[in-house]
């Protein structure tokens, strides 16, 4: 018998089977394929959000587990994905330079916001207002991550690539059984896949589609990651991956031609010289209404567990979520308010 069979590869997925194999736990992951949104993702991570100059839900607390998960994750599997650069937040106008600044002086958000204005001239980006630059920001290539982990698992026979039938799964009164596998906990790790999951499906699990283009633009000289309305990320040889929409309604993973102009149109709003689109992608972010990840265990079973909804942010997020969610299992300890699923149990009417 094993103690954890997980359901899904993705971000979520190796966030929690690192985890437990650190802590010397016998673990499991089958996966199809199908979920596509930690593949394609940006993999920016960045403690703020730029669109309100807000900080995000314990940023400090989730940099520091995440530096020190993908800097073990680089050594065991002797590849580079973790890249730490500036991210750049392109001013419009004085007034939201003053913005900038008055943002800067909350105590959350000072350990981030860097108070020198950045009066750094690209070629191909017009900027009379010049940058803010975020502290301690960066992007992790999730696609060679995703690839280079399967590849470890399926080395090490720890990987069944295959659909999951939720028919077969048994549900013992101490563990689970899925064909010929015991084992003590079975993590559901599926993304926007979850909405198949008998057990969880009626979690509010939303779904956001994002479009990304990667674009050759050779005129474009650009060594750090602009951000504004979009993303412009440098990936080298005059190579730049541009993201990302947001469709609310659309919960196909496939590129539209909406999604295209939307992104063209936002790309000729930051850059002033010719580009290219080499690739268009799609993808359905797993999302909550309330922004919080959607973590716990089934009140049926404390052998069935849930760790999703990691929406946008799932590069900062699933270190930090998978921890919670092992020390809830191991330890006890009590998954915080914010990203327990019992936060969406009826209310008692008194």
């Amino acid at each position: 018998m094993i103690d954890y069979l997980i359901v899904g590869c993705g971000l979520a997925g190796i966030s929690f089977s690192e985890i437990a194999l650190a802590n010397q736990k016998s673990s499991v992951v089958v996966d199809n394929d199908s979920q596509n949104s930690s593949k394609i993702a940006g993999g920016l991570y960045n403690p703020v959000i730029l669109k309100r100059f807000s900080e995000v839900w314990q940023a400090q607390e989730q940099l520091l587990l995440m530096n020190q998960f993908y800097a073990d994750l680089e050594r065991k599997l002797q590849i580079k994905v973790d890249f730490k650069k500036p991210i750049l937040r392109k001013f419009f106008s004085i007034e939201e330079q003053n913005n900038w600044f008055a943002a800067s002086d909350k105590p959350g958000l000072a350990p981030f916001l860097s108070t020198t204005i950045r009066t750094n001239t690209y070629q191909g980006i017009d900027s009379p207002f010049d940058y803010g630059e975020v502290l301690h920001t960066g992007y992790v290539d999730t696609a060679l991550l995703l690839e280079s982990y399967k590849n470890y698992l399926l080395q090490e026979q720890l990987l069944l690539q295959e659909s999951f039938d939720y028919e077969v799964l048994e549900v013992l009164s101490d563990r689970i059984r899925y064909k010929n596998i015991e084992a003590k906990h079975i993590i559901f790790a599926e993304g926007f896949g979850m909405h198949a999951n008998p057990y969880f499906n009626h979690l509010p699990l939303d779904g956001t589609k994002g479009e990304l283009f990667i674009i050759k633009a050779p005129q474009l000289d650009l060594d750090v990651i602009v951000n504004t309305s979009v993303f412009i990320l440098p990936l080298g040889d005059g190579l730049f991956k541009v993201g990302a929409t947001y469709n609310w309604k659309d919960k196909a993973d496939l590129p539209t031609e909406e999604g295209k102009q939307e992104l063209i149109d936002r790309i000729q709003e930051i850059i002033s010289c010719e580009f290219e689109i080499v690739s268009h992608f799609a993808g359905v972010r797993p999302t909550v209404r309330d922004r919080r990840p959607i973590v716990g265990t089934h009140s049926s079973s404390s052998s069935i567990h849930v760790l999703n909804g990691l929406g946008t942010r799932g590069v900062m997020l699933g270190p930090a979520m998978a921890k919670a969610l092992f020390e809830s299992i191991e330890s006890g300890i009590p998954l915080p308010k914010e990203i327990n699923i019992d936060r969406f149990k009826p209310k008692d009417k008194r």
